[in-house]
């Protein structure tokens, strides 16, 4: 789908506060409700957009101890991809999972309480998962930046 300016920044406001009434859009973006409406139907048809959601403050519910998880797998073989990942997508700490390069085969984002929590994680979860050969942990001290906005402008 060729998305024009006018569909640019009508997914950068969507971006900004999906809660935006149509006329609310229709005012920033000088269009009628109307045409607002029909252009993120027709947005939401073609799968540019995949689905609405609230971002909560990981602080808030006690879930903003982050660890980045580096995970090496015993081999690259494609079923123990496939194994991983499937059982990969079970555990509810895993927030972000990146099949990546160079030394290691996955990065997890992994959103827990405290150590103590990240260690039963480590212990009860992740060394249950087949075919992990090693992991390494990174700690979260402080977030630059962070955003679920796709910059399309």
């Amino acid at each position: 789908m060729n998305l024009d300016d006018t569909d640019k920044k009508l997914l950068m406001l969507l971006q900004e506060d999906s809660k935006m009434t149509t006329k609310e859009i229709a005012n920033q973006l000088n269009l009628s409700a109307t045409a607002v409406y029909e252009r993120i139907r027709k947005l939401e048809k073609n799968k540019v957009i995949k689905k609405y959601v609230a971002l909560i403050d990981r602080e808030l519910v006690n879930r903003d101890f982050v660890v980045l998880c580096h995970i090496k797998l015993t081999q690259h073989k494609k079923e123990y991809l496939q194994e991983f990942e499937k059982e990969i997508l079970d555990l509810q700490e895993v927030m972000d999972c990146f099949h990546v390069s160079g030394d290691f085969d996955y990065i997890l984002k992994i959103g827990v309480a405290n150590i103590k929590e990240y260690r039963s994680f480590i212990v009860n979860k992740l060394t249950v998962v087949k075919h992990i050969g090693s992991s390494h942990s990174a700690f979260v001290i402080g977030e630059v930046k962070s955003t679920t906005a796709v910059s399309i402008i």
